[in-house]
């Protein structure tokens, strides 16, 4: 069995993935595999619902007949928890679930209630099952799916995974923010709402400096932790995967990073409750872990013959096209809602001179191609892909397989992010691989 891997699809207008000399190639190999997976990275709802104000960065409401275009370009397979799920609050998540149902796609992590946004989901082909758990780390409170009760319906939502941040400072600077702390009354606060019910002592240890969690510790930086009870969770769903598929998926929808070698913080190294959240479901089954999210590349690990991909990239880009955007977005970038749309994202960008459009990091992405026998992983061939930097904005964002400079560039990128992870690839006439020995 051949399955195919891909980033970030955040899709606005018609792929032409057939008719397109250009990108054909990429998408004959995605047509090619048994089964094929994209994250889907907007609500497709015809901009119905309800502008939520915690959106996702911007509101990436989109056509439902986009969903068409990724069936014909040969995708099966589809995550949906992101942090643009509810970009229209539950009434666009409705809608969205309506157009995957109608359509018969096979999607995960989005649901009405926390187990349906919890429950994997199955693509069955001759050569074999694949399932797939779709959660996220980055969204607004409320967001999350909630669990049903006897009496009440749960609330629609994305399958969550909850992570602690602690900040940990010096013992000297620990001791100068608890003197800010008392001196603005903070304590004294606190102890009225645990008084009243409406709060509960912070765990031992920690200062709750306005929703922040400070403690005590030989350097100052920030540490993550993953949340138990999700955990545990997302791990019962694996192992009851693992009993009726050939092959398990994770996704994993976040943008959470940490600190690189030289302890500087760095987008490109994900933060450690990811790490940590990857090896955990490989332990209780998994065969591949993606994860995406920054919307750039992150080096490539293998754990227990099982590659995790810690950073896929984008896989289709039009971040620009928004055809739509609600006054909240106007608000979050301080224009008038008389802007048109791509006039406000020409804007944000200060004329492509910053942000997305000025960082190649964004434009760069892959295909890796996982080959199974008997579920059994052998080999992975990882594809180089771009999508165009440099074109207009209405061109760039669609991606093809890349060739020359694009291709040794991206290639010594993923070598590089790997390095930390131990990884080593082989080289194929355009691509890399990965051998497994079972």
């Amino acid at each position: 069995m051949r399955l195919a891997l891909t980033g970030d699809s955040i899709l606005f207008r018609r792929l032409n993935s057939q008719q397109d000399a250009a990108i054909a190639p990429l998408f004959d190999l995605i047509r090619g595999c048994d089964v094929s997976f994209t994250n889907l990275e907007f609500v497709a709802n015809d901009f119905e619902g309800d502008p939520a104000l915690d959106h996702g960065g911007t509101h990436f409401g989109a056509p439902c007949w986009v969903l068409d275009e990724l069936n014909d370009a040969g995708f099966n397979l589809y995550a949906a928890a992101t942090n643009h799920s509810l970009d229209y609050s539950i009434a666009g998540l409705r809608k969205m679930l309506q157009a995957l149902d109608e359509r018969e796609m096979v999607y995960a992590g989005i649901g009405t209630n926390l187990e349906e946004a919890r429950r994997p989901a199955y693509t069955t082909t001759p050569a074999g099952t694949v399932a797939l758990l779709s959660c996220t780390s980055t969204f607004a409170r409320g967001q999350e799916a909630a669990a049903q009760t006897g009496l009440m319906a749960g609330r629609p939502g994305v399958n969550p995974l909850h992570y602690s941040k602690t900040y940990q400072v010096t013992s000297e600077e620990i001791a100068q923010l608890r003197g800010i702390y008392e001196r603005l009354g903070l304590q004294d606060i606190l102890d009225e709402k645990i008084r009243q019910g409406f709060s509960f002592h912070p765990p031992k240890g920690t200062l709750p400096f306005d929703g922040l969690q400070f403690s005590a510790g030989e350097q100052t930086r920030v540490q993550t932790s993953a949340n138990q009870k999700d955990l545990s969770e997302i791990v019962k769903w694996v192992e009851e995967a693992k009993l009726v598929s050939d092959v398990v998926m994770v996704s994993i929808h976040a943008h959470e990073s940490d600190y690189n070698a030289q302890g500087v913080p760095d987008i490109e190294v994900p933060a450690a409750f990811l790490r940590d959240f990857a090896h955990t479901v490989v332990d209780a089954g998994a065969s591949v872990v993606v994860c995406h999210g920054p919307h750039l590349l992150r080096g490539v690990e293998v754990y227990k013959n099982a590659p995790i991909f810690h950073g896929m990239g984008n896989f289709i880009g039009q971040n620009e096209l928004v055809s739509r955007l609600p006054m909240d977005s106007y608000a979050a970038f301080r224009y008038a809602p008389d802007m048109t749309p791509h006039k406000l994202y020409k804007g944000r960008s200060e004329n492509d001179t910053k942000g997305f459009p000025s960082d190649q990091r964004f434009w760069d992405s892959m295909l890796p191609i996982c080959h199974f026998e008997d579920g059994a992983l052998k080999s992975v061939d990882i594809h180089p892909v771009t999508l165009g930097l440099g074109l207009s904005a209405h061109k760039r964002g669609v991606p093809y397989l890349a060739t020359d400079s694009d291709n040794a560039r991206i290639q010594d990128k993923i070598r590089a992010l790997s390095v930390p992870f131990g990884t080593s690839f082989g080289a194929q006439d355009g691509y890399m691989t990965l051998r497994f020995d079972q």
